[in-house]
């Protein structure tokens, strides 16, 4: 009696094994169609240069304000010459002093030098130019700044940059 159990247990078990590949494909065929699509290189290229051309005007006007926006609350920025600063709270507090200093008098653009779209981040590799206003002496730099789009648009959420090596 034991062997005809143990016989009828192995047959169901057999029986039941072709449903179970076939499930376990239409899961693995279901996680395949819910994947996020890669994101257009050239339309993130494009959502991450307006974004920098609205950091320079913020910058060049002094408006704090418009370019706290740029920022999610939980960024983490890397400065040149500063420690690292962490939240928004603490990149607010720095550039209250950058805005105020007399040397940062002048205008800065950015270059867009490539851009590596990650579902919804966007690694973005740059160059800054600042034009001191006394219309004499310019000053290069680089940068990266990691992106996320949260809420439609894109807010940095981690950026170190650095001012190339100064002339002596």
């Amino acid at each position: 009696m034991k062997i005809k159990n143990y016989l009828n247990i192995a047959l169901i078990l057999v029986a039941l094994l072709p449903l179970s590949c076939n499930n376990s494909t239409e899961n693995q065929e279901a996680a395949e169609t819910t994947e996020i699509a890669a994101p257009d290189p050239s339309q993130a290229r494009a959502e991450i240069e307006a974004v920098e051309t609205a950091w320079a005007e913020a910058i060049n006007t002094k408006n704090l304000e418009a370019m706290m926006e740029l920022y999610a609350d939980d960024a983490v920025s890397m400065p040149n010459d500063a420690p690292t600063l962490v939240g928004k709270e603490a990149i607010r507090a720095y550039q209250e002093k950058d805005f105020a200093s007399t040397q940062r008098e002048g205008t800065i653009s950015f270059e867009t030098m490539d851009v590596f779209p990650m579902g919804d981040q966007v690694l973005e590799v740059g160059k800054s130019t600042f034009q001191h206003a006394s219309g004499n002496k310019s000053t290069t730099g680089s940068y990266m700044a990691l992106f996320e789009k949260r809420d439609g648009k894109y807010v940095c959420i981690r950026e170190i940059y650095n001012e190339d090596q100064k002339e002596e």
